[in-house]
């Protein structure tokens, strides 16, 4: 599983019916699944985004986390995460987990970020959306789960 978090200090996406979600402050999470992925490591992935201290005290260091600074998630699911461009110069994503796999985990993870006490707005699962945000620092932190945990 990969989280792309990009501090953001506001954010909306938009398909073909209009805006679908937007937040002022907090994160675009652009989440990616793959084989293995299941709800354990979807949770322990969302302790490890909620414990990040990434966002700025008042002293401008960064210090304090998503919670500590009343946040939302903007939440992309985004299975080009798993682009593989070992080979040629066309990406493969046969790594990505396939789409009756992985929209029940992105759904799993849009309902434990709201459980956690969460503002989370979100796009549309496998539909072209335009992404726009304030990216803030620039800051952007990749978190994967092979690299995080170990799958056993």
């Amino acid at each position: 599983m990969r989280f792309l978090l990009q501090v953001a200090r506001d954010a909306s996406v938009t398909t073909g019916n209009g805006v679908v979600g937007a937040i002022d402050h907090g994160y675009v999470l652009f989440a990616g699944f793959c084989q293995g992925d299941n709800e354990e490591i979807c949770d322990r992935m969302i302790k490890k985004m909620l414990a990040l201290r990434i966002f700025k005290d008042e002293n401008g260091k960064t210090n304090l986390s998503i919670r500590d600074v009343g946040g939302s998630i903007l939440c992309i699911s985004q299975f080009t995460l798993y682009a593989n461009c070992t080979h040629g110069n066309r990406p493969s994503f046969t790594d990505s987990l396939g789409r009756e796999y992985a929209e029940p985990l992105y759904e799993y993870l849009l309902k434990r970020l709201v459980e956690e006490g969460i503002d989370t707005k979100q796009g549309e699962f496998g539909e072209h959306m335009d992404v726009r945000f304030c990216n803030d620092g620039p800051f952007t932190v990749m978190l994967d789960s092979d690299v995080i945990f170990s799958k056993g």
